[in-house]
């Protein structure tokens, strides 16, 4: 099942798809490592939802839910 990546529950992980999104949004996240292929994994979410805490790569990432919602996953 795919979904992205802000619809994720706190604790839930998968397998990047694919990053949409146009331009400065685009570059930013593939410089952040998120690329397709990596596994990510929902540590935290921020009381109203935004920010989200990700572990991506063996460290932790902070992203806004913009930001998120341009990340589809593949749930495991």
């Amino acid at each position: 099942m795919e979904k992205t990546l802000d619809n994720f529950s706190v604790g839930e992980k998968g397998i990047i798809k694919m990053v949409q999104g146009e331009g400065k949004i685009k570059r930013r996240l593939f410089d952040m490592g998120i690329t397709p292929g990596a596994e990510v994994f929902l540590r935290k979410k921020a009381p109203l939802g935004d920010p989200i805490e990700v572990t991506l790569r063996g460290y932790e990432l902070t992203l806004r839910k913009t930001e998120a919602a341009c990340v589809m996953v593949e749930v495991k």
